[in-house]
């Protein structure tokens, strides 16, 4: 997906990671991630360069679809699709 697409996106959760270092955004999506629906949309925010890999790698070992990652002043947007 385009970062557009990705952007117009709304997430059914957004978990604000960005003060936490690594592995706290991990972690605080695989908590959230159980709150969600099967198909919904949630995003990670997070400022931790290693979580731009570590979630990914984690949807993709639960069976949750990585939609991609936005690149912001400062900090990240990871986008998942609960698998």
């Amino acid at each position: 997906m385009t970062n557009e697409e990705l952007l117009a996106l709304t997430g059914a959760k957004v978990v604000d990671a960005r003060g936490t270092a690594c592995p706290g955004p991990l972690l605080e999506a695989k908590k959230a991630i159980g709150t969600i629906n099967t198909g919904d949309i949630m995003e990670v925010m997070s400022a931790d360069e290693g979580t731009k890999r570590d979630i990914p790698k984690w949807a993709e070992k639960k069976g949750h679809e990585y939609l991609g990652t936005v690149e912001e002043s400062g900090f990240f947007r990871i986008y998942l699709k609960k698998g």
